[in-house]
């Protein structure tokens, strides 16, 4: 989608820090990091949020989840801990219409989160 900014990233129009790039995801850091490991990892097929998932990705979202354990090793945070988190919809702070996860660690992230 032209409009969407992950598509923008994923596609190379827009600059970001890559980790990562497959053939289904593709992992950057954030822009504005809540933890000093902050990553997002999201699909390349454009999926505006977690809601439109269908049986059909369940391949996806566990490439997702392999990904981002394979992330946290190669920065270091296997050990000590780390959190994946998928927000969906406005209230739950969801602020691009990109299905994305977003892989923080390298510091104790409190609980219950916001």
């Amino acid at each position: 989608m032209a409009d969407c900014i992950f598509c923008r990233i994923i596609s190379g129009d827009v600059p970001a820090d890559m980790i990562h790039k497959d053939e289904m995801v593709t992992a950057f850091r954030d822009v504005n990091p809540q933890a000093p490991t902050h990553v997002l990892i999201v699909p390349n097929k454009h999926i505006a949020s977690l809601n439109d998932l269908t049986g059909e990705d369940k391949a996806l979202v566990g490439h997702i989840v392999q990904t981002a354990v394979q992330i946290a090793s190669s920065e270091g945070l296997a050990e000590r801990g780390f959190r994946v988190v998928a927000n969906c919809g406005p209230e739950a702070g969801q602020s691009v219409d990109h299905i994305h996860f977003h892989l923080l660690g390298g510091r104790a992230l409190g609980w219950p989160p916001g």
